[in-house]
Parts: structure tokens; sequence; C-alpha cells
């Protein structure tokens, strides 16, 4: 039986982090009962359906996402947000199978997984493809940030989900894409600013116009937070310029432009659970003693150009570059650098990275039914010099911490990836569509070392990856407002530089051994609409994993990697759209979610250099809830705006043995907004109370953690207050 007990800390602490057997069968067949439901219900109203808009994510632009086998959400940015407008976290909570967990800690970034996919980052996103506007944000390694996404710019994020994300390459359990809204005529101005709990305040302005024929997006933001926890303060700055012209004939060119600055955001580190019940704003001595904290800067172009083909073809290109440098300085102890193989306590990154795209598009019909057909490719080159230095220095016989110290490693890595994909969409009979594609991935990895001594060999080398993954997905058109869909196909991750970087067996040189993770997936869903704006959305899916990747070695505040055997995340996904009335809307998205591994394994327990206990097959996958989900009821009046929102994450395993694990929660918020109409243009203020009822929860985990600090409490109750101005602007020339 499972138990519940409130303490007199206000944590609620479960008996077990999950259940098995009857209750999990019983979960299941009514988790199935419902996605079969869902939309024969919904389909008993004789609403004729209005599409929705074609997904730029799905690459088939002839088609809209209702007709595609794959699951598909738009977010739409345009509307009035009560939010600071600062993390993608924001914005996330209303898709299915999606966790985007704020880690109150700027030095990392927000956590992102999709359907278990990505859930063992420590820091960044892997496992999941991220782009904005048509700009790879993940790297050809599979490592990507979300921190230079700017949501002032926005005009909508997509998301997709299962089987067909493997058509973006590597490392893709699923694609998050942001789009910055176009230049418009006339004249639009917004000016923003918020105030928040926690000494955390925003500015931000965006301009939208033309000159000439060519659109303007320009927008700029800064952020300030004092942090929820002891030593976390941050400060972030960007930049966004889009540029996008049409030309006669259909062509159209935009140019993407984008800056942005976190200097020395301080990392509060995670906390161990006795650590939490005594103060969970606290950070761990490590923190203050060794300062840690990290600044990045990075600054990109871009730009894209499409071009129509005669009468039924476009061609499309994109280019890119960038740079991006991080220094982040580690907890790393001093005693455990002594050893001549450590790479110190300070990292430094600086490196450049670019690529390109092209892919030609065709749409037409074949056999008396509508076809569409793209063939590409994708280049993209990482380069990046990588230094290591102490963490301290002996200022005359005194260590003195948190600076950088003598130099530990000095290495020039390069990946390059070589992609070839080919997609077609056919409605080959009246209700009846099919979708098929393969994409070949080559990934190769290249690293000189530039620190060699006589007790640190020559740790250089290279290796390379490379894999085809095919993907086909049927879709019925049960009536005119209802889909069937059943999609499968494969899907693989390579190993990232940050985990080859040290062996398992704790040698000399990068761990060249690890094998990419290869997956076969399966989606079973349905999709419902009606011209009311109503939708209704249901998918079940299961991942299967060949040698996923794992955490082997935990020594000297590093972490090794190995290949585990085999994986299963499979579940099950319902969300829902519902106008209730003129004034009233409900947003419902919730998740079933079972990831665990599949074979046996050995591990170590906390900082050891030989695995010896052993996780036991049918083991949860750390950092995965089975549970997750979010309602959002809002009432929209003429100038009034309200909103309340539920959220609910359940118990969570930190480690791969299930040894320690972060119980389940549930958070309210609400939100209010007023709109002043006034000559000299529109006047908006806006408030929101973040954790209603001042839970106290974790809301996110530093899964392996090797010290069990894998803690990341979540702020208490917080309120927002901001003002939105618009003016009233002349007509652009």
């Amino acid at each position: 039986m499972r138990r519940k007990q409130r303490g007199h800390d206000g944590w609620v602490r479960t008996g077990a982090p999950y259940t098995v057997g009857m209750r999990s069968r019983l979960r299941r067949s009514a988790t199935c009962t419902l996605l079969i439901a869902a939309p024969v219900l919904a389909a008993a109203a004789e609403d004729t359906p209005t599409l929705p808009q074609v997904l730029v994510t799905a690459r088939v632009e002839s088609v809209p996402a209702f007709e595609l086998p794959a699951s598909l959400d738009a977010i739409d940015l345009r509307g009035g947000s009560a939010r600071p407008q600062v993390n993608l976290s924001e914005v996330l909570g209303g898709v299915p199978g999606l966790l985007a967990r704020d880690r109150q800690n700027f030095a990392q970034d927000t956590q992102l997984s999709i359907r278990g996919f990505g859930a063992r980052s420590t820091f960044g996103v892997r496992g999941v493809r991220l782009y904005a506007d048509g700009i790879p944000a993940t790297m050809p390694d599979g490592q990507g940030q979300l921190s230079h996404f700017a949501l002032t710019a926005g005009d909508r994020v997509e998301v997709m989900r299962g089987p067909f994300s493997a058509l973006y390459g590597n490392s893709s359990g699923g694609v998050v894409q942001l789009w910055s809204a176009d230049g418009s005529d006339p004249l639009q101005a917004d000016l923003r600013a918020t105030a928040a709990g926690y000494g955390s305040q925003s500015a931000s302005a965006r301009l939208l116009g033309t000159v000439g024929d060519t659109g303007y997006n320009l927008a700029a933001s800064v952020f300030d937070s004092d942090g929820y926890r002891e030593h976390s303060a941050a400060r972030r700055e960007s930049a966004n310029l889009k540029l996008h012209r049409d030309f006669a004939g259909g062509g159209r060119l935009e140019l993407v432009g984008n800056h942005f600055h976190s200097p020395d955001a301080q990392d509060p580190l995670g906390l161990t659970w006795a650590q939490v019940l005594d103060d969970p704003r606290k950070a761990p001595a490590a923190a203050l003693q060794f300062d840690t904290r990290k600044s990045v800067r990075q600054d990109q172009l871009g730009a894209r150009w499409k071009q129509p083909l005669g009468e039924a073809g476009q061609l499309h290109v994109t280019g890119y570059g960038g740079s991006r440098g991080v220094v982040q300085y580690l907890s790393v102890p001093v005693a455990a650098q002594a050893s001549p193989l450590s790479a110190g306590g300070v990292v430094d990154l600086d490196g450049g990275y670019g690529g390109a795209d092209a892919r030609a598009s065709w749409q037409g019909r074949l056999g008396g039914g509508a076809f569409d057909f793209t063939v590409g490719a994708s280049a993209d080159r990482q380069r990046q010099t990588r230094r290591g230095y102490e963490n301290f220095i002996d200022d005359g016989g005194a260590v003195v911490t948190g600076v950088r110290g003598a130099l530990r490693r000095d290495q020039r890595d390069v990946v390059d990836s070589l992609d070839q994909y080919a997609q077609a969409w056919w409605a080959f009979a009246p209700r009846w569509s099919l979708q098929v594609g393969a994409r070949h991935s080559a990934v190769r990895f290249d690293s000189s070392d530039h620190y060699v001594t006589a007790s640190n060999p020559d740790d250089s080398g290279e290796v390379e990856y490379s894999r085809t993954t095919p993907v086909a997905g049927l879709a019925f058109a049960a009536r005119d407002d209802l889909r069937m869909y059943l999609s499968l196909g494969r899907g693989f991750e390579t190993p990232t530089f940050n985990e080859l970087a040290y062996r398992a067996d704790g040698g000399a040189g990068l761990a060249f051994d690890l094998q990419p993770a290869t997956s076969r997936n399966l989606e079973l869903g349905t999709k419902w609409r009606n011209a009311a704006g109503a939708a209704v959305e249901a998918a079940l899916f299961r991942a299967d994993t060949d040698d996923e990747l794992a955490v082997a070695r935990n020594s000297g505040g590093r972490s090794s990697y190995r290949n585990v055997g085999r994986a299963r995340r499979q579940g099950a996904e319902l969300s829902a759209r519902l106008p209730l009335s003129q004034a009233w809307s409900l947003q419902v998205a919730a998740t079933w979610l079972d990831a665990q591994f599949r074979d046996a394994f050995p591990v170590c327990a906390g900082t050891c250099t030989t695995p010896r206990d052993m996780v036991a097959a049918g083991t949860r996958i750390p950092g995965v809830p089975q549970r997750f989900g979010q309602a959002r009821l809002q009432w929209r009046g003429a100038a009034w705006n309200a909103a309340l929102e539920a959220s609910a994450v359940g118990a969570v395993t930190a480690d791969d043995r299930g040894s320690a694990w972060a119980p389940g929660y549930g958070l309210l918020h609400v939100e209010a907004s007023r709109t002043w109409a006034t000559g000299p243009g529109q006047l908006r203020g806006f408030a929101r109370i973040d954790n209603l009822l001042d839970r106290r929860y974790i809301g996110s985990l530093i899964v392996n953690e090797a010290n069990g600090r894998y803690y990341e409490p979540g702020p208490g109750r917080s309120v927002l207050v901001g003002i939105e101005w618009q003016p009233r602007m002349a007509t652009a020339r």
C-alpha cells in the first residue's frame, strides 16, 4: 500500500517512489480507455473542423499538422503573458510528454526532457533537438542550450514528439523550435517591465516594422535576480534581430542575429536531503568555498532563403555561424586535483560553430492523391578549445580557492556531422495518407591534446558514429474532424564531448569506446478538432533503447559514462483545449510515463573508482516522473483577464539504483491582467502568484550527483507584477 504522511516541516513523503503490480496495470488500463474514449466522445459534436496552420517543424509544409501521423504542438507567444519571459519553461507546461523544470539556477539551464529522453542531463539539454528561427541550438554532438532563446521576440514555439523526430538527426528524442515574429506595417512597439520575489527584475523592448520592402523585429531584454537560494544571483542580457524580405516570384530571405551574455551566474549546487530539510534556500559549503559560478557569452548570425522552383517546387537553404564562450568554476576539492590526470576545477571553453542545410521539396499529385516530397542534406561543425585550470592558488602557503590557478588541460575538439534525408507524404486513398522518411547521419569526433607531460600522456583521438534512421506513419480520416494514426521508426543518440571526456576505467584519454544509444519507436494516436476551437489529442508510445548511456564512475568531482544495455520508455499522453463559453476556456495536458532499465548493470554508490553496486533490471530511469500534467482555466473579458493554473509532478528517483528520490508535488498559480486603451496607445498591467499555497517541493534533480547533493528546491510563494506599454505608432514608410 502506498503511504503518505505530512511532517512538521511541510514536506509530503510517500512510502515508495513508485508502485508495481495491480495498481500499475489498472492505471495502464484506465489510460488506454481514456485514450480511446476521448476522441470518440468528442466526435459526437457535429461542427465542421477548422484545420490548424502548418507547422514548420514537420517539414511537410503543404500539409496541415492535423493530417500528419505525429504529435505536434504550437504554443502562441503573441498573447499577453503574465510571466517574466526569461525561461522557455514558462510556456511549455501545456505540452504533454514534455517536462521543462526551472532549476532556480541560472548557471545551468532549464532541464528539458521529452518522453524521458534528456532527463539524465545534469546541465544544458541533450536528447532533444533545439532550433531558434531554423538555426540549430543543438551542437553536432547532441548537446544543446536554451539560454539564448528570445521569448521577447517570439511568435510561437513548435514541439514535435515521437518517431518522426528522428528526421532531425542525432539525439532527436523530440524537437523544440522557437520562431520570431515577422516585422509588420503599421509599426508596433512593446515596452515591458516586471518585478518579482527574491529580487528578480526584468525589462524588455520590441519593435516590429518595415523599411521599404524589408520587415524587421528588433528585441532586447535584461534580467536580474538575487535568486531564491543563497549564492544564486544572476544577470542575463540578450538582443535579437530578424530581418525578412519577400521578392517578386515568391522568394523570401530572412536574416537573424542574436547576442546573449550571462556574466558570473552563481551556482548554488544541489543539496542533500538533510540539507533540504534544514533550509532549502541555503547553498552547501562547497559552493561558497569555491565561489561556483558560470559566465556565458554567445553571438550568432544566420540566413534562410526560400525560392520557388517552377509551379510545384521549393528550395530552402539555411546557413549559420556563431561563437560561444563558457567559463565555469566547479567545486572539485583541492585534494582531488592532485592526480596528474585531473583536469582541474575551472572549465574554459571557447570556440565557434556553423553549418548549412539545403532541401528541395515538390508538391503535386500521385495516383490521384496529393503528394509532397522533400530531399535534403545538412553539414554542421563545432570547433572548441577546451582548457582546464586548478580552482585554487597557493598564496604564500595559504590556499585561496575559487580563483583560476595552474593549467591542467588544453585540447582542441572538433565535431563534424554530415546528414542526408528524404521524406514523402501521400494521400493514396480518400481517407488514408502515408508519410515515410529516412535520414543518414555521420558524426565524427576529433580531439587533439596539447597538454602532454611525463605523467599525463597524449589523449588525442578520434571516432566516428553513423546510423540510418527510417520512419513511417499511416493516418486514417475516420471523419472530417477525427484522425487516427500509427507511426514507427528508429533513432540514435551519440555521446556528447562532455560524456566522452573521461574513461570509465580511470585511465588517460577519452572514452572513445562508448557506443551511441539506438532506439526503436512506436506511437499510436488520435486527433480531434471542431470549428469552435476545441481540440483533443491522445497518444500511446513506446521507445526501446539499446546501449543506453548511464554514469559508470564518479571520482574527483568528475563523471564517466558507459553503455548499460537496454532501456524502455513507454506511456500515454492526453491534451485538450476546450472553449467552455465565449469567455471561459480550459486547457489540460497529462502524461503517464514508465521509464526503466531492462538490463542489470553495476554502478558506483557515491564517489568510487570501481562500480560494485548492481542496478536491477526493471529499475526506474532517474529524473523521469511516472505522472505529470497541467490544467489551466482561463477567463477573458473585455478589459480583464484571469487564469487559475494547477501543475503536478509525481515522485522522481535521483540515482540509477533508485535509492534516493524526490516526493511528488502539486502547485497552484493564479494570474490576472487589466488593459486600458488610451489615446497614446494601450497599457496593460498584470500580476501573478506562483505557488499560491506556499508548498515546499523539489523543483529539479541533479541525477547521480556523486556527493548525494541531488536536490534543487523550488521557490515558495512568489508574487510578480508587471506593466506593458504599446504606444500608438505612426504607419511605417
